[in-house]
């Protein structure tokens, strides 16, 4: 393995290394959280929550085992899987700009946008303001990343605002409007019990399902984008690397995107276990917890406000808890609820379009490049950024138009692309780390439960497919 002269920094604080977790929370925001989860709790009830509760623990197990690989590299995962096989950054390419490239979250905030708006004035064709809405948050999406100084400083300021301010407000009204026996049914449904079934009712759509488990975190190959956050933060061997420059920041400059490891001694092994013990506890506090509370809190909210009704068309459920919201206690309840809603859902597209950006670009340039070699990132990101944002316009004036169709058919494709990726950072970490610093072999279990899993839902989707 190669050498370095760098030294492995000594951790900060747990305190001060809070922020790259929020990246990855906030992707998941306005599809698991507030989309998926909860249509499965307003049809279905709560017996579908231990799918959430498996879910966002598969994800963590694959966030920190990116994370193990970047902070001994100061690398990106994606640079290290270069190093294995000149197809893996084609295949990181192709399965990331198809299914991210769908706008179902511009989409479901645009409906929700127009349905907040159709409420307080009148409107002569809601068709031509849905399209506009969509089209104008899709480039808003564009500017706000284009904004800043690095684009990795742009979007934790940015997803730590969102969720700071609008999740208190979805905890307040769920505490507030649920009772004992909704709670009952959580708990219940925490161990797979529904009404009157355990662990899969019939009648749920297999699709639907696995949509919503993929989206229990952040879904696809974006959760390995938290190798890019912790190593644009500093962590571990991430110090000496250095950031994507913002396209209005006019510091756009090659980097070098390869990175190196540490003296293998007792000194800098000290340091890695107080490293990794770090980002586990940063991630285990905002990613796992937050984000598993969140699913479980917005899905007892709608189940508590409207499980029972005939809400299976689209995100109609949205729009019947407002109005449950509203008779329960003030229009301006409904109405704030409908307006953070489509904010949340905006900001979910913002993260995921960064993320995916970044993954994009950094692989095409994998695919012709040669080691040590400086590379521009920052022109690289945003050509895929604002790439994506034009085929997005282009598949939603295609007529594409349904935010929850959209929004369930990109999940499938990253659940396909998070299962291969549970085995491929198990071998990037077995292959390019030494011995003592691989992965404890509960996670490997963990890993190769979350790849079976995820093997035996497709399967089920695809074998009807098959035998038509």
């Amino acid at each position: 393995m190669k050498k370095s002269a760098h030294q492995l920094p000594p951790p900060p604080p747990l305190w001060r290394s809070l922020g790259p977790s929020f990246i990855l929370l906030g992707l998941a925001l306005g599809s698991g959280e507030l989309i998926l989860w909860p249509y499965l709790a307003a049809n279905w009830g709560m017996g579908l929550v231990w799918g959430a509760l498996l879910g966002v623990s598969f994800q963590f197990v694959l966030n920190t085992e990116a994370m193990r690989y970047t902070l001994y590299w100061g690398e990106s995962v994606f640079v290290g899987f270069r190093k294995l096989s000149i197809l893996l950054p084609l295949w990181f390419v192709i399965s990331t700009f198809i299914p991210w490239s769908l706008p179902g979250f511009s989409s479901a905030a645009a409906d929700i946008l127009l349905f907040f708006l159709a409420n307080n004035m009148l409107f002569i064709n809601p068709d031509v303001i849905r399209l506009v809405i969509t089209i104008v948050l899709l480039l808003l999406t564009g500017f706000v990343l284009s904004s800043g100084k690095s684009v990795y400083a742009t979007i934790e300021r940015f997803q730590k605002t969102i969720i700071l301010l609008g999740l208190p407000f979805m905890f307040f009204l769920t505490f507030a409007l649920t009772e004992m026996n909704d709670w009952q049914a959580f708990g219940w449904g925490m161990m797979g019990r529904g009404d009157g079934w355990w662990f899969f009712p019939s009648g749920v759509g297999v699709a639907a399902f696995l949509g919503a488990f993929a989206y229990s975190g952040a879904g696809g190959n974006l959760n390995l984008a938290q190798s890019y956050y912790i190593k644009e933060k500093g962590f571990g061997m991430g110090r000496y690397m250095e950031k994507i420059s913002a396209l209005f920041a006019g510091k756009s400059k090659p980097i070098q995107i390869e990175g190196s490891t540490f003296t293998d001694n007792q000194a800098n092994y000290k340091r890695w276990q107080g490293w990794w013990k770090m980002v586990n506890q940063e991630h285990f506090l905002v990613f796992w917890t937050l984000g598993f509370f969140t699913i479980a809190l917005l899905a007892l909210l709608a189940y508590a406000l409207v499980y029972g009704q005939e809400l299976t068309e689209g995100i109609s459920f949205v729009f019947a808890e407002s109005a449950a919201i509203s008779q329960l206690t003030t229009p301006l309840f409904g109405n704030f609820f409908l307006l953070l809603s489509a904010i949340m859902l905006f900001s979910t597209q913002v993260g995921v379009l960064e993320s995916s950006s970044r993954i994009i670009s950094e692989n095409t340039i994998l695919i012709f490049h040669k080691k040590g070699r400086s590379v521009n990132l920052s022109k690289a990101f945003y050509v895929a950024l604002w790439g994506q944002i034009g085929l997005g316009v282009l598949v939603y004036l295609f007529g594409f138009q349904e935010p929850r169709m959209l929004l369930t058919v990109s999940a499938i494709l990253n659940a396909a692309a998070m299962m291969v990726s549970f085995a491929l950072v198990w071998i990037l970490n077995r292959l390019r780390l030494k011995k003592k610093y691989w992965p404890a072999r509960w996670r490997t279990i963990v890993m190769a439960a979350a790849f079976l899993f995820f093997l035996y839902f497709l399967i089920q989707i695809l074998l009807p497919i098959i035998q038509v």
